[in-house]
């Protein structure tokens, strides 16, 4: 069984399958797909990832703000936060963290809101999952700070591997998007090869960031596959291997997730 550890099931293109997504998820199941963990983004999604994941049972969800949709000038409030993970599908707490590619003059804002994110997952002991990116030096303060006392997840990762062991020190583990099979990602590749067994997820973000020999098209949850096949070429070991572990380690991070 594989599990999509990151997708956005409430932003699907899902004209490929009628507009429908039951099509969509029973294309991905087909493909040996048994859970999806469909992320919050901000608090006006936070109903709608709930939603989902009362609707289907090999759903669940996360809630949070991520850093890219903060309201100018205000992070969310913490009694918000703390009542939306009270629901039983909220399995995880993000994507919160930081993105200065985009709104380097919001990085106060961005760090005070992920300050935020990790004393919620500090008071409710759920796992945060971590977008990051041109931040990696106040991401990784900000989480050694947090010293937070469960693991957590670097999603859709594409730093190198200084980082990649920074986070895992910390006990955080490593999730990889199609990113891994783009032509230019020759460094995201060798932190593939090096991130341990027990540590590794797999996502789609969908969708966002479709795998070769999708890129271009809107990504959907089955193209997991097509990433957990890659992966499993590159480090050199089955589908099947990586499949199972992959699910066993998200199992182990999202002890709240209903995976049969």
């Amino acid at each position: 069984m594989l599990i999509d550890s990151h997708c956005h099931l409430d932003r699907l293109d899902l004209s490929a399958h009628g507009g429908s997504l039951d099509a969509a998820l029973d294309a991905a199941r087909a493909r040996g797909v048994g859970h999806f963990l469909c992320i919050g983004v901000s608090a006006d999604n936070a109903a709608a990832v709930k939603g989902l994941a009362e609707r289907y049972a090999d759903v669940d969800c996360s809630v949070g703000v991520h850093p890219l949709d903060l309201q100018p000038g205000a992070a969310p409030a913490l009694d918000w936060l703390l009542a939306e993970l009270n629901h039983p599908r909220v399995v995880a707490i993000g994507e919160t963290g930081l993105d200065y590619h985009y709104e380097p003059q919001a990085a106060e804002l961005q760090q005070q809101a992920f300050r935020l994110h990790l004393q919620a997952a500090t008071i409710t002991g759920k796992p945060v999952i971590v977008h990051t990116r041109e931040a990696r030096a106040d991401t990784l303060a900000l989480l050694r700070e947090a010293a937070l006392p469960q693991a957590g997840v670097l999603h859709c990762f594409t730093e190198d591997w200084a980082m990649a062991k920074a986070a895992l020190d910390l006990g955080f583990y490593i999730s990889l998007s199609g990113i891994v099979t783009f032509r230019n990602a020759d460094a995201l590749r060798e932190v593939a090869r090096q991130v341990p067994v027990d540590r590794l997820l797999v996502e789609t973000d969908s969708p966002y960031l479709a795998p070769v020999p999708h890129r271009g098209k809107p990504n959907l949850p089955e193209y997991v596959r097509d990433v957990a096949e890659y992966l499993a070429l590159l480090r050199g070991v089955s589908f099947e291997q990586l499949a199972d572990q992959t699910s066993a380690n998200f199992k182990r991070l999202f002890p709240l997730a209903r995976v049969v």
